[in-house]
Parts: C-alpha cells; structure tokens; sequence
C-alpha cells in the first residue's frame, strides 16, 4: 500500500508537472487536430487531405471534432483513458493466464509508472490507437498458448484485431510476421488456422480500400498512406540519441527481469512460452519504428506491454521485501525523474521548438487568415484556418515540385484556386517555384520575403 500511494503522489505531481512544461502543442498533435477539421467540413482523407494519418485514426480525430470541436483536451482526455484500459487489460491478461506464480497488480503499477517516461506518450496518437488492437490481438495469442484450443474464433480474431491496428498506424504492420511467426512455433496453429487468421487480418484493410475506392481515392489511399513510409522525408522531433535516454531506465529494468527473472525462478511450460512472445514481441514492436515517419518517443508506446511484464519478472523474482522495494522506489523514481529531467533541460535549451507549436509574435501575420504553410513551422495555423489539401508538408512538397508532370501541375494549380489562401508561408521556396508553372496565380499574389499575401 505505500508503493502505491508513492505512486499516486507522483501521478499527480507529473500531470502537474507536464502541464507546465511540455509544449503547449506538438507538431503530430496539431497535424490531427487540423485533420479532424477538415474532415468534419467534408474533405476526404488523401484525396483533399494531404497527411499520413491512418484511416481509422483519421475517423477518430474527425468523430472527436464533430463531438468536441478543435480541442486537444478532448484529445488529452481519451489517450488517458486508452492507456488507462490497456494497464488494465494487461494486469487482467498476466493474470489470467498465470504468467506468474500469483495474481498480482505489479504489471498494472509498473505499466502506470512507464507512462511517464516522456510527455508525449499521453497524446492520442495513431501508435496509442493501433497498440490497443496489437495489445487485443496479443491476448488472443495467450490463449493459444496457454489454454491450447483449438476454436478458430480465438484465431481469427487474432488476425482481425491486428488488421484493424495496421489501419490505425501503418508502421505495425510488422506484427504481420509475428502473427503468423508466433502462432505457427508457440501457439500450433495449422493451415486452415493460418489462413483463417490471414483473412481476418485482411479484412479491415479490404473495407478501407473499398471505401476509398467508392469515393475514387483507391490510388491517393495506396501513395499517401502505404507507399510514403517508404517515399517520404523522416522527419526527426526527437534525436534517436534522446528517445534512448528517456527509455533507458525501463530497458535496464526490463533486461534485469528478463535475466534474473527466469534464473532465480523457475518457469513452468507456458510460462517459458509466454516469455518468449514478450522476447520477440519487444523485437517486432522495436523494429516497427523503422517505419515510421515522425521520429518521436511516443512512437514506442507499443514496448508498454513487454516492459510491463519484464519489469514485472523482475520485482517478482526476490522474496526479499527489503530487495523488492528497494528496485521499487529505484523504479518509480528514475523513471518519472529520467522524462522530467530531460523535458526540463530541453525547455529551458529551447531545443523542443521543432517539436512542439509556440506561438510568437511573427505568426500573428496569420490570425484570422487563410492560410498555407510549405514549412515545418506549423504555429501560423494556431490562431488560422488552414487550406488546400497540402497539409503535410513533406507529402505537399513532392506534389508542388512536379514539374515534368503537367497532370500533378494542373490538379495542384485548381486546388489552390478553389480555396486561395490569404497568406503562403514558403521558407524553402516550394510555392515560388511553382508559380514558373502557373503565371496567372503568380499575378494574384505579392511576395515579402517568405510570405506570399494575397492581392
């Protein structure tokens, strides 16, 4: 009980804490946010909507707008309420299928304390989303494994949950492998079950696909949404070198379980089986940032589950309570400690400015206005209305810079007409270049230095 009242002290210290001192708004948060917007005015992902936002994670921020208007609170409020059911599900998952000795809430206490590892895990973002339906399929795993059965209902909702999570955040689709990899070697699955759990796998991409393809977007859904893990720009908000500061503390931890958790204890069968899903659970979830465009710490929310239970072997391994606490308090001090004192020093560096949105006195230029950005600077858009499909400025660029495709000139050249932003914010040059291509825009438009105003 004094473990968790520590732990509910420095709960409530750290969203104090955060609220103070992490950006008002992130890059990635302001992408959705905008997103939600435009689709609540009836534009259609891809097509009108330049971005590689996940169809269903694109659905969720346009049902919260219509709900809630442009409000990232909203947003605040379900990313806390999606990890607060993903800590309970996998303190319920550990327990009901004995992945220890006793039934225990250390997985629920450690998975509250790594939410804490750095402030933008508690953002509602497309990786949040999708490793909620991972973490679903997971627990179908389990009870393959565990149980040993032989429904195929178990099997194909292993598939579907996970083709649901690859239309939430791409990048996941490296639990494909895994699926199939994991249900073959621990789990036995059999032809017919594997090919079960590859239809339900495809299903929930098969409805988005029909979907797109109905409003005539299939080949924007393919380019903007599969294709651009591999084409577009990385975007870096985060230096790797960072990312692997504010998670050192849970890998030293995790690594620690791992080791001395299955040599001081011994394991049963299933146990040793579920062991090694988390090994290459944690394998697969790391290397799904390979894929990913913005390179940021909330990308590896999916590693909650697997530091969870690794930690979790850990502080279940000693009989010793003097032992135990102690890693304890070493536990729920370094980690908060480690994501505080990094977000601190960043501040107070202003080295987050590429990351988060602060708004200064050169972007009231766009209030009230009418607005394209073809930078990375989105706080023009903070007091503004953004227009035209080019949201995504790494996506925008490629379009804009189409000049031996008159096809891609033309489209572009009617999307800016149907909607003439007010104010052009073009530090690299994209828009100017275009207007070689387009002289009659060019006429509508005066330059001042990187501001493009309307005439």
């Amino acid at each position: 009980m004094r473990l968790f009242a520590i732990l509910g002290i420095i709960l409530l210290l750290s969203s104090i804490y955060w609220a103070v001192l992490a950006p008002p708004t992130t890059q990635p948060e302001m992408i959705w946010l905008i997103v939600g917007e435009k689709m609540a005015q009836g534009n259609l992902m891809y097509r009108d909507i330049l971005d590689d936002t996940g169809p269903l994670a694109a659905a969720t921020y346009w049902l919260l707008h219509i709900a809630f208007g442009k409000s990232l609170i909203a947003h605040k409020i379900i990313a806390g309420i999606i990890l607060f059911v993903q800590i309970i599900y996998i303190n319920q998952l550990f327990n009901r299928y004995k992945s220890f000795d006793e039934s225990t809430y250390v997985p629920a206490f450690v998975a509250g304390v790594l939410v804490h590892a750095s402030f933008d895990l508690l953002s509602l973002s497309p990786a949040l989303m999708g490793s909620t339906f991972i973490l679903f399929s997971l627990g179908q795993l389990f009870s393959q494994t565990v149980l040993q059965k032989e429904g195929n209902d178990s099997v194909l909702l292993t598939g579907i949950f996970a083709g649901i999570a690859l239309c939430f955040h791409f990048p996941l689709i490296f639990f494909l492998p895994y699926m199939l990899f994991m249900g073959v070697i621990i789990s036995g699955f059999t032809f017919k079950q594997i090919l079960l759990s590859l239809t339900g796998y495809i299903l929930p991409f098969l409805i988005c696909s029909t979907y797109y393809f109905w409003q005539d977007a299939f080949p924007d859904f393919l380019s903007k949404y599969i294709l651009t893990s591999r084409n577009m720009d990385i975007y870096v908000h985060v230096r790797l070198r960072d990312t692997a500061i504010l998670y050192a503390a849970p890998i030293l931890f995790s690594f620690l379980g791992v080791i001395l958790g299955s040599v001081i204890k011994s394991l049963t069968v299933n146990q040793q089986k579920q062991l090694q899903l988390m090994l290459l659970f944690f394998i697969f979830g790391a290397a799904s940032f390979l894929l990913t465009n913005r390179r940021a710490p909330y990308q590896f929310v999916i590693l909650l589950t697997p530091f969870a239970y690794f930690i979790s072997m850990l502080f279940l391994a000693f009989r010793k309570k003097t032992l135990t606490n102690g890693l304890s308090i070493s536990f729920i001090t370094l980690v908060p400690l480690i994501g505080y004192g990094w977000l601190l020093v960043k501040t107070s560096q202003n080295s987050l400015d590429t990351y988060g949105v602060y708004s200064k006195e050169k972007h009231m230029i766009a209030k009230g206005k009418k607005v394209l950005v073809l930078g990375d600077d989105l706080a023009y858009y903070k007091n503004a209305k953004q227009v035209t499909p080019y949201l995504n400025f790494h996506l925008s660029k490629d379009v804009l810079s189409q000049s031996q495709k008159p096809k891609e000139i033309a489209l572009a050249y009617k999307n800016l007409r149907s909607e003439m932003p007010e104010l052009i914010v073009d530090p690299e040059g994209i828009f100017e270049g275009f207007l070689k291509f387009a002289p009659t825009l060019k006429e509508t438009y005066r330059k001042e230095g990187q501001y493009f105003h309307l005439k």
